[in-house]
């Protein structure tokens, strides 16, 4: 007979054993479901082209975020980490997969870019491992493959990471578009994430509510001969975190 909950970390874990057949996807286990995806860098797979995305661009390009400190969370390849250094960024980056690290670090050596990249779950790593706080986190496409309850994870991370005044871009799966409209309660009664959960505006406004929001706005369609990346599937957000916030 087990008995072991109490405490929330606990509970999280608990509820991540609920979605055995997709933990692969986002646990601190998942690095071997990813090393297989990013094994043949050949395919179409739209995130492996070597373009920063279009919003982190346009917000640069627009004084909106100035360069600092820079967490990349889920950064693949390294194409977003890479934009940011070469922009005066210092940069750290996280990925669960060996695979995507090894592809970015080889981009890194071949643009000469100075990013710090680390192997693993953003929630399980270290604080010794980051060196933040940081002025910019950036996640283009980690957090809507997480299931409900590490929201509370991710909102954590976000409180101990990001300063003051700093600020927080997401690209994720739009509703209506890509990825599941099932209720939160739904994913629960299934145990299974369908490959990724969809947001509206109104719910990232919600759920990133202490934050606040600068612009929420479908990504542009890049072309494919563009110098940036851009899919309308995906939503794009952009907050700040309130001066004097603790």
């Amino acid at each position: 007979m087990d008995r072991n909950v109490r405490s929330v970390d606990d509970v999280l874990s608990l509820m991540d054993s609920l979605f055995a057949p997709d933990a692969d996807r986002w646990s601190s286990g998942a690095a071997s479901w990813w090393d297989a995806f990013y094994a043949n860098r050949s395919r179409p797979v739209p995130f492996f082209v070597d373009k920063p995305d279009e919003n982190l661009v346009s917000s640069i390009d627009r004084g909106l975020i100035t360069p600092g400190r820079a967490l990349d969370l889920g950064s693949g390849p390294g194409r977003n980490a890479l934009y940011l250094a070469s922009k005066g960024f210092t940069v750290d980056a996280v990925d669960l997969s060996p695979a995507a690290i090894e592809w970015a670090r080889e981009r890194a050596r071949e643009a000469g870019a100075d990013v710090h990249f680390h192997c693993g779950d953003a929630f399980a790593l270290p604080a010794a491992d980051f060196d933040g706080p940081y002025d910019l986190i950036h996640d283009s496409g980690c957090f809507h493959h997480l299931p409900p309850h590490r929201r509370i994870s991710y909102l954590h991370l976000l409180d101990r990471l990001l300063i003051p005044g700093g600020h927080f871009s997401l690209s994720c799966f739009a509703s209506g578009a890509m990825g599941s409209e099932l209720s939160d309660a739904d994913f629960y009664r299934q145990s299974r994430l369908h490959g990724g959960l969809a947001y509206t505006p109104e719910s990232l406004g919600w759920i990133f509510s202490d934050l606040v929001t600068i612009e929420i706005r479908r990504m542009r369609d890049e072309p494919a001969d563009s110098p940036f990346f851009g899919e309308p599937f995906l939503y794009t957000a952009l907050f700040r975190r309130p001066e004097g916030s603790a």
